[in-house]
Parts: C-alpha cells; structure tokens; sequence
C-alpha cells in the first residue's frame, strides 16, 4: 500500500472502526481487502466475549462505543455462521488517479434488514416530534399578536374604503393640472396702435415739358377753389316782383331817361 508499518496500521485501525460504526463504507480495492481481513477476525474475537479477546479487539476498534455496539449488536447476528462476515462490491473508477473504488459492508439477513428499517423509521419520527416541538415551544415564548376587535375592523375598512374614493377623486384634477400647467394661458392682445394712412407713392420724375403741363394742372385747380363763381344776375322782372314801391318809381325813371 506504499506505506510504513505504522502508517499502515493506523490506517487500518481507521477503516475498521468506520466499518462497524456505519456498517458500510466505500474506499479502493486494496484497502477494502486488508480491511476485511482484519475486520472479520474482530468479529471472531468477540464472539468468544471474554477477557482476553475484549484485549484484543481494543487494540484495534480504540473507540469504546464502536467496541461495545461490536460486542452487544454485530456479534448476535453471527452466532451461526462461520466466517464470511463482510462483502465487497466493486462500484467505478476513481477520478484523478482512476483508481478502483469498491463498497466494503457486513453482511446481513433479511430479518436483520427489516429490524434496521423498522428502526430508520422510529428515528425518523422521534426527529419530526422533536421539530414539532421546538416549534411550539418557540410559538409559545413569542408574545401573542392580538387580534384586532370587529368594530376596528370595520372602522378600518371604512377608512380605506375613504381613502380609495378620495384617491380616485383626487387623480382626475391632477391631470387637469398638468393639462393646465402644460397649455400657458395665451397672452392677450395688445392695443392696436392707430393704423397711420400708408403713405404715398412718390411719383416718378417727370421730364421738364410734362411738369410745365401739370404744374398749369395744379395752378387752375387752385384757381377755380379760390376764386368764387360770380353770382348769376336774376333778370330785372324778378327783381321787381320782389322790390316795393320805390325800386318800381327808380326803375320808371331809368326807363323815361
């Protein structure tokens, strides 16, 4: 096993107590077979159950509790059989080094397989039983929430009941109030200043014959707004209709003259 005696010997020593405490382990090849050597010849050991014998097995299992589980529970299942105590199962190859790996366990009846069930299933309960009651026990120091009492109940229902109205309400005039502050009031129009007359168009220069002509234009129509049209003389009859008795005798006279 490329190893010193001492070396080897603790190993072996570690192999077969792990091999009665578990009943099952899983290592190489060769060591399950130097293992089952020295473990089957523990259990003849302790099958004569005296003095001597109990000597030599602490030699080897050096655990006082693997030794005694030997001697009062693996021993009785052996008390008719003669040798072939353990078994090797051959299982894969071992990655890294690719090293056989095998299943080294003791051998067992049926009725020792249903004995161990039996038992895996009290323990498994006693471990449920136990978390259960941590729990309640945990639930027990944990101080108790009270209850809240109906008519708080149904105050409290109102209140929400309020608060989702008013919430409902209170979101529509929020958007009115972005749609407000987004839409700025449109500033008003300011006075309109007195519309001035557009002014006019300067004519063209004009040659000097075409001025002489309009500047004539220009002077009669000046001329016809200033000067008053003389009054139409109304004939002498209508005079006399409206005249009295002395502008008839100024007018007999003109005509005797």
């Amino acid at each position: 096993m490329s190893r010193t005696a001492e070396h080897r010997r603790a190993l072996l020593r570690n192999l077969v107590t792990a091999l009665f405490e578990y009943e099952r382990i899983e290592t190489t090849v060769a060591k399950a077979k130097e293992t089952r050597r020295v473990a089957e010849r523990m259990i003849t050991y302790a099958k004569r159950n005296n003095l001597h014998s109990r000597r030599l097995v602490a030699r080897v299992v050096q655990n006082k509790d693997v030794a005694q589980k030997l001697f009062e529970t693996i021993t009785p299942w052996y008390t008719s059989r003669q040798g072939g105590y353990t078994r090797i199962l051959k299982t894969r190859r071992r990655l890294g080094d690719g090293g056989e790996m095998a299943i080294l366990e003791l051998v067992k009846t049926e009725e020792q397989k249903e004995i161990d069930r039996k038992a895996r299933a009290e323990r498994a309960e006693e471990k449920a039983k136990k978390k259960k009651l941590k729990e309640e026990e945990e639930a027990a120091m944990m101080p108790p929430t009270p209850e809240p009492e109906p008519e708080k109940k149904d105050k409290e229902k109102e209140k929400a009941e309020k608060e989702e109205a008013k919430a409902k309400k209170a979101k529509p005039k929020a958007k009115k109030k972005t749609e407000g502050e987004e839409k700025k009031p449109k500033a008003k129009p300011k006075a309109k200043a007195k519309e001035e007359p557009p002014a006019e168009k300067k004519p063209a220069a004009k040659k000097p014959a075409e001025k002489k002509a309009a500047e004539k234009k220009v002077a009669e129509k000046k001329a016809a707004v200033k000067k008053p049209k003389a009054k139409e003389e109304k004939p002498a009859e209508e005079k006399a209709k409206k005249g009295g008795l002395l502008s008839r005798i100024r007018r007999k006279k003109k005509s005797e003259d």
